[in-house]
């Protein structure tokens, strides 16, 4: 019987340490240089393959990630789960009821965006498939299929995270993207779920292709209508009967294993299974958010990285590498994805300067562009050089989609109150008792950071302070000034046992001051900030959560535990 001994139980479980520990460092980096996770995650792949370790220490490569035996095996085995799960998740973002309620100028983006890039990809698969890096004994028509499917997918939840960054996903603009987004992403996996079914003839038992693709659409007419219904009575159930939310997340992760199963044993590939089971389960209105998040959090942070950081253990990306290859990729991905998504919408009747902001946003792959060329590359569809190029525009594509909309729509950069605050801006303990003592505490503090005249910024505050006290009450206050000359926003915080009458509506001594500085010709900033922090403090025992902090760490740990998700 097989089965790991010791020192090979020791190898994987290094491995996956690793894995897991250096994508996660260089995907929470990725973040705090406001770029997607996933660029970070797919990095630490190639700095742990072939790519570099593989050239410093070929040795260690070979011990950590072997090729073949069991070790290979049961990594190659937790990759598929990985990402099974990770799709589970994604089709839980899709509503469908969005679709509906956009009417016909999401349908007509979803329509435009999808059938011309689609046209154009089949066409150019089909034209020149060497120049496009087609592997040499695949199918020519299933290559043509892939690179047009490649080229028409669009990425769910890097949109939504675009959008939720920029405070447009609850706009109109928002809507109709995200709903066109839903519709391109179901008809995208289910043509690719069928282009894996024709690489998949009947062998083994399986069924004949043509009965493949009927089972593939049955199973998701039944999933989307039947076991909607069904799922939708059965949530309650679970909530008032089971632990919550272990109850919950257990049928969840049950339900898109399940799926996955099916449409693994009838010739499609695993993910087009969880993907529909997510669709259905996330279609209830009994999932409550909390639910949501705990899955996409325990998915994103533990099982999405082993398979992003996989990626680079698979190719060897500088030998790989061909710019003639991705430059033409990244060209055709763009020009067919914008021109289909802004007809789309100058069909449905959208303003020129949404046009532009709709193409961009449809023309982000991210995560889905990675499974896509993976899988295609596994199936013998491509070669390295493409999958190399793939993942590039996937990447650039994404990145570049959140700054051409920011300007298309002439939209600033949101300020985080988080970007702002530093160690050596914050005081655990004021020294303070009156509230004029805390404003010169305070701006002192602020005006050696930014080297500032402390006089001038205490007088600035103070007179502030006189028009209108900044106690918001729940214990907290927002003394602040607009200076001239400052470039960017100040955010100082000092932390008070005693407490500091700061005359706040509700009579409370205020125990956390945050004083605010910014920029004398934004005065947005300001609301912005004070919005921010207003809402954080909501929160009945915010104020006594960051009270015990001993430090900044613990501080910082505490206000990022109150920050909303979409900011």
């Amino acid at each position: 019987m097989h089965h790991l001994d010791a020192q090979q139980l020791a190898v994987m479980l290094l491995a996956l340490g690793l894995l897991i520990g250096c994508a996660r460092l260089l995907g929470e980096m990725a973040q705090w240089l406001h770029q997607p996770a996933v660029l970070g995650e797919l990095l630490a792949g190639v700095f742990l393959g072939p790519t570099v370790l593989g050239k410093l220490a070929p040795e260690w490569h070979v011990y950590l990630f072997p090729r073949e035996g069991p070790n290979a095996v049961v990594l190659e085995g937790i990759s598929h789960l990985a990402i099974v799960l990770f799709l589970l998740v994604a089709g839980l973002e899709v509503d469908l009821s969005l679709v509906w309620k956009q009417g016909r100028s999401s349908l007509r983006v979803a329509i435009a965006s999808t059938l011309i890039p689609f046209l154009a990809g089949l066409a150019c698969g089909w034209l020149m498939p060497t120049a496009l890096g087609r592997q040499g004994d695949a199918d020519p028509l299933i290559f043509a299929l892939f690179l047009a499917t490649a080229m028409a997918i669009s990425a769910l939840p890097v949109i939504a995270k675009i959008l939720m960054d920029m405070n447009l996903y609850r706009t109109d603009l928002g809507m109709v993207v995200v709903s066109a987004a839903i519709l391109n992403d179901l008809v995208g996996w289910t043509v690719f779920a069928v282009i894996l079914g024709l690489m998949n003839p009947a062998a083994g038992g399986r069924a004949a292709i043509s009965q493949t693709i009927g089972l593939t659409l049955l199973y998701a007419a039944l999933m989307l209508t039947l076991g909607r219904w069904l799922i939708h009575r059965t949530l309650p159930l679970l909530q008032a009967y089971t632990h919550w939310p272990g109850g919950v997340l257990g049928f969840a992760v049950t339900l898109g294993l399940l799926g996955a199963a099916f449409t693994e044993a009838i010739g499609i590939h695993a993910i087009f299974g969880a993907f529909v089971a997510g669709v259905a389960l996330g279609a209830s209105r009994h999932l409550q958010e909390r639910t949501r998040m705990l899955l996409d959090e325990f998915v994103s942070f533990i099982f999405a990285p082993i398979f992003f950081a996989g990626i680079g253990l698979r190719v060897d990306f500088l030998t790989q590498f061909d710019l003639p290859l991705v430059t033409l990729v990244l060209l055709l991905a763009c020009a067919c994805k914008l021109s289909g998504a802004v007809l789309g919408a100058r069909w449905g009747g959208l303003s020129v300067r949404d046009q532009w902001a709709v193409g961009f946003a449809m023309n982000a792959r991210g995560a889905m562009e990675l499974i896509l060329g993976l899988l295609a590359l596994e199936a013998g569809v491509i070669r390295q050089r493409l999958f190399v190029a793939l993942v590039v525009m996937a990447l650039l594509t994404s990145l570049m989609g959140g700054p051409m909309i920011r300007l298309i729509l002439r939209q600033r950069q949101p300020h985080r109150l988080l970007d702002y605050l530093s160690p050596k801006l914050f005081r655990r303990d004021l020294q303070a008792i009156t509230r004029r003592e805390a404003v010169q505490e305070l701006s002192q503090m602020a005006a050696q950071a930014a080297d500032l005249n402390a006089d001038a910024v205490t007088e600035a505050v103070w007179a502030r302070e006189k028009l209108v006290a900044t106690g918001i009450g729940h214990q907290v206050a927002l003394p602040h000034a607009r200076l001239a000359g400052l470039k960017e926003p100040v955010v100082v915080v000092g932390l008070s046992e005693a407490g500091i009458e700061f005359d706040a509506p509700d009579g409370q001594l205020a125990h956390v001051v945050f004083l605010i500085l910014t920029p004398k010709h934004d005065p947005a900033i300001q609301l912005e900030l004070s919005a921010s922090i207003s809402e954080m403090f909501r929160e009945p025992h915010a104020v006594e959560r960051v009270l015990r902090a001993k430090g900044f760490t613990e501080f910082l740990a505490a206000m990022k535990t109150m920050t909303p998700r979409d900011r």
